[in-house]
């Protein structure tokens, strides 16, 4: 393990689905070292992608971290997903990752998901550095995809090469700071590069480059300014403490070129990912966050659990202080203590025991008996609490149903293992008809997790068609008074309440306050009214949806010295929240997808047109390459079997990305249609 956090890098590699962020990660595995065998997507031999779905679908669906050595340094790597379904996974990795490698496909560019990505890092204010990759692919551009970052993320980028050839004749790339070119001969990764002039025909643009970088990155060091206002010459080590600079401030973010297929820029990439990206000691912490010390009281926190029939593994980044094994934790999220049996280097799918974690290592930790994604563990004479992971809410539900009793039982033990490993996804039993049901953030994902009840754990399954995940709310104010009374024989029930319900802003959720003064509700039962106002949400009452974007106010109430409890005040709150959902003139909701469609040009006028027939939005359009890339909003209802359309209108050849943006309310069509079931 790391004993010099100023020589460890923990980094993760994100990008859009197809970029080729897990060729790229299995180039760095093979170059370091770690593996001495390629591991290829399309012949299913990655050694990041080993779950057996993944390599079956030739997609990323797990994080999945390990650990290499580069010219003295350690890196701690972690591979996520590109297809929006699992984009809790980056979102997990973000949270605890030091920096980060942005993977650009050189003909797409900036694709749907980049942007997503790169909202994820700038909350967690993770610094990066570009990878532009595939510019052997017909036309790709390295100039274009750096033009386009500026403009779609808003973000000044500086380019550290040049790349030589185009196309099919890429080849290699002009080092800018040292102006020296790079040259791979061959496609073969045993090669190494070879270092001589910059081509001739490149000389001016490669000149009129470093003076664009030296202009932009000056201003990071004072002896580089002055040197750079009196016209001298900058060397290629304080340009680099410069870029250095930037990078973990967020100034910029240094750009690189290659083909990772090709074998060509991965070496140079990796320099960049010691040279340019942060160590632990280097990172500004988001408030609440200790600083890394490994001498002082133990903090980590849990992104990750992955559950197999020896138990679950908690995946940790270690913040602060040492973690021996059998040492006992606190979580703070939980207030429960738990003792630590195992500790594990993690390189994929193998795991190398350890006795000892330290501040700054990402790990794993067999014998968390209740740690979930997000809680914070910690020195028990030393508690704190760590800003947890925000999970977004699930938009598509699908109904499964165990074929068998025992299925039944296998079923329930086999979800309890999926829903700690995956909280992006829910379950729920349906009221009506007693269904269970399965939620996520996309039908690709269902489409997994029920391949992997069936194949992992042995469950048979009916399942029913995916269904939109709608929700409700309220459109006007309104006032309730209930009264919950009840008297039977032995202690009776009683309590009163006065609630305001108010609608709110799209995306606000619940809120609840209490204005009752004088103790006409005493202050241990306002929770429970709380509660029964939350859990009466949960229902609603157009078509037995979660009811959200409202705030509940405790006016007044009651209550009787004998017979008033909290579950009385939760009861009476339920009552009264189903009351007032009711007269409030409720309103339907439906999740509106951003959806992004590339099409040949000749079939862009079919694309509109069947986009506005799904109720879409065309928020614009622009060229890319030959293509027509279309920006458009359409309800998640209208897309369901929306590829087998648009191969029919484009003959195979468009294809499109889609992932969620917004709820917006439901035309009286739809909400009619959904409450007739």
């Amino acid at each position: 393990m790391n004993s010099n956090n100023r020589n460890l890098r923990n980094i993760g590699v994100i990008a859009h689905v197809d970029a080729g962020k897990t060729t790229t990660t299995e180039r760095i595995l093979f170059y370091t070292g770690e593996n001495h065998r390629i591991g290829e997507v399309h012949d299913g031999t990655t050694r990041m992608d080993f779950d057996p779905q993944e390599r079956q679908r030739g997609i990323t669906i797990n994080s999945a971290a390990t650990t290499v050595q580069w010219k003295g340094a350690q890196i701690n790597l972690i591979d996520t997903p590109g297809h929006i379904d699992f984009n809790i996974e980056v979102n997990r990795s973000l949270r605890v990752l030091d920096g980060a490698v942005v993977v650009f496909d050189g003909v797409a560019g900036v694709e749907p998901q980049t942007e997503t990505n790169w909202r994820l890092a700038d909350k967690y204010r993770v610094p990066r550095v570009a990878f532009v990759n595939k510019l052997d692919r017909v036309g790709a551009d390295f100039l274009r995809v750096v033009a386009m970052m500026r403009e779609r993320l808003g973000v000044t980028v500086v380019p550290l090469q040049l790349p030589i050839g185009a196309e099919g004749d890429f080849r290699g790339v002009v080092d800018l700071l040292t102006m020296r070119a790079l040259v791979w001969d061959r496609d073969d990764a045993r090669e190494p590069c070879r270092e001589t002039d910059v081509p001739a025909e490149l000389m001016e643009a490669a000149l009129r480059q470093r003076s664009l970088l030296v202009e932009a990155v000056a201003e990071q060091d004072e002896r580089a300014l002055s040197a750079y206002l009196q016209g001298e010459p900058l060397d290629a080590a304080l340009l680099r403490t410069c870029i250095r600079r930037g990078t973990l401030s967020g100034a910029f973010v240094p750009a690189l070129a290659g083909s990772a297929f090709k074998n060509r820029g991965v070496e140079p990439l990796l320099d960049a990912v010691v040279d340019y990206l942060p160590s632990p000691e280097d990172v500004v912490r988001v408030e609440g966050e200790p600083a890394s010390d490994p001498e002082g009281p133990f903090a980590a926190l849990a992104f990750k659990v992955v559950a197999d029939d020896h138990g679950p593994m908690v995946f940790v980044r270690v913040y602060r202080g040492r973690l021996r094994r059998g040492a006992t934790v606190l979580n703070t999220s939980t207030g429960r203590s738990e003792r630590v049996s195992r500790l594990y280097e993690v390189h994929a799918d193998d795991h190398i025991e350890r006795d000892e974690l330290r501040a700054g290592d990402i790990a794993g930790i067999v014998g968390l008996k209740e740690t979930l994604t997000g809680h914070t563990l910690c020195d028990p004479a030393h508690p704190l609490h760590l800003e947890e992971i925000s999970v977004p809410d699930p938009v598509i539900d699908v109904a499964i149903e165990p074929r068998t009793r025992a299925d039944a039982q296998g079923l329930a033990k086999a979800m309890q293992l999926m829903l700690r490993e995956d909280p992006s996804l829910r379950m729920r039993q349906d009221a009506e008809s007693g269904q269970t049901i399965l939620s996520g953030m996309g039908e690709l994902q269902l489409e997994v997790s029920i391949e992997k009840l069936r194949a992992r754990h042995g469950v048979d399954l009916q399942v029913g068609r995916p269904q939109v995940a709608y929700r409700e709310t309220i459109t006007r104010a309104v006032d309730v008074h209930h009264v919950h009374k009840k008297q039977s024989g032995g202690p009776g029930q009683f309590a009163e309440v006065r609630l305001r319900f108010e609608p709110l802003a799209r995306g606000e959720g619940v809120r609840f306050d209490s204005q009752v003064v004088g103790g006409a509700v005493p202050r241990e039962f306002v929770p429970a009214v709380e509660q029964g106002v939350r859990r009466a949400a949960q229902t609603g009452v157009v078509g037995g949806f979660a009811c959200v974007d409202f705030q509940v106010t405790l006016v007044d109430g009651s209550f009787h010295e004998r017979d008033s409890s909290s579950l009385a005040f939760e009861l009476a709150a339920a009552a009264a929240a189903r009351e007032g959902f009711a007269r409030a003139s409720p309103q339907l909701l439906e999740p509106v997808m951003a959806v992004e469609v590339v099409t040949p040009v000749e079939y862009l006028g079919d694309c509109i047109g069947d986009l506005h027939r799904r109720r879409g939005v065309v928020r614009g359009q622009q060229s890319r390459g030959n293509a027509a890339v279309v920006d458009a909003r359409v309800p998640l209802k209208e897309m369901f079997g929306y590829i087998g359309s648009l191969r029919a209108l484009s003959s195979g050849r468009a294809q499109y990305t889609m992932q969620f943006d917004h709820y917006d309310a439901a035309p009286a069509s739809i909400a009619a249609e959904v409450a007739a079931g």
